[in-house]
């Protein structure tokens, strides 16, 4: 029972902690020190290039590198940079309905059967009678309506970096952004999976070229606390069963 006690004790000074990061202040930036972006950009390079680079190839307008006038600046290696476009406008709205019935009878009588019900009707209580042995009626009815209605709409547009350059080309690309405002923090998160050539002349992507996208837009705050119930009371919707 103590380790129990304990065990919630501890439990609710955790869920503590995480609202004393901003009790009475604006919430806390994430490090940015910490992020995948900033591990990508200084994390050496490993490349396949073995050619000599030559100082005429700086100076040249024709050169073929990103640094170059008409070079392609789009994002193709580990540490650079690339604007994700989300704009999510969905609207979605299915409908179902089911009614099904079935009836059902039996009927088993024994009136005249080796004068069985003659012997026993008399011993029978009053007004029974065993000539009518089994006598089964059943019907049932079930229905059912369903609708769904849901209508998404998001626009934003995120900076993220290259990451990782898989072996067969493609590109794990990782991005987040937060803004802060007054005591509320919101957050945008992007992550996923690109190939080069989806990539635009413009170094940017939509979000529906993003293979095993993850896209998260949330918050944190006093204003995102109170719309939160509190642990132990999601605690107790858990447990309680009704």
């Amino acid at each position: 029972m103590k380790v129990i006690a304990g065990s919630f004790i501890v439990f609710i000074l955790l869920g503590g902690c995480a609202r004393m990061d901003h009790l009475g202040k604006p919430p806390s930036f994430s490090p940015s020190e910490q992020s995948f972006e900033r591990r990508a950009m200084t994390a050496p390079l490993v490349t396949n290039e073995h050619t000599a680079k030559r100082d005429i190839d700086h100076a040249s307008l024709w050169s073929g590198g990103q640094q170059s006038l008409l070079g392609d600046r789009r994002a193709v290696k580990q540490g650079d940079i690339l604007t994700v476009v989300i704009e999510i406008d969905e609207e979605a709205a299915i409908s179902n309905s089911t009614d099904r019935s079935r009836s059902g009878s039996e009927r088993l009588s024994v009136p005249d059967l080796l004068s069985i019900p003659q012997r026993i009707d008399p011993r029978l209580p009053e007004g029974a009678s065993s000539a009518e042995a089994v006598n089964i009626d059943s019907s049932s009815r079930s229905g059912g309506n369903g609708s769904v209605s849901r209508q998404e709409e998001l626009t934003l547009r995120i900076a993220a970096a290259v990451t990782q350059v898989l072996p067969n080309g493609v590109l794990e690309i990782r991005g987040s952004q937060e803004v802060r405002v007054n005591f509320e923090l919101r957050e945008l998160l992007v992550q996923g999976y690109v190939r080069p050539e989806d990539i635009s002349r413009r170094n940017e992507i939509t979000y529906d070229k993003i293979a095993s996208a993850r896209i998260s837009y949330g918050g944190r705050g006093q204003i995102s606390d109170m719309q939160q119930p509190r642990y132990g009371q999601q605690v107790l919707d858990m447990i309680l069963p009704f």
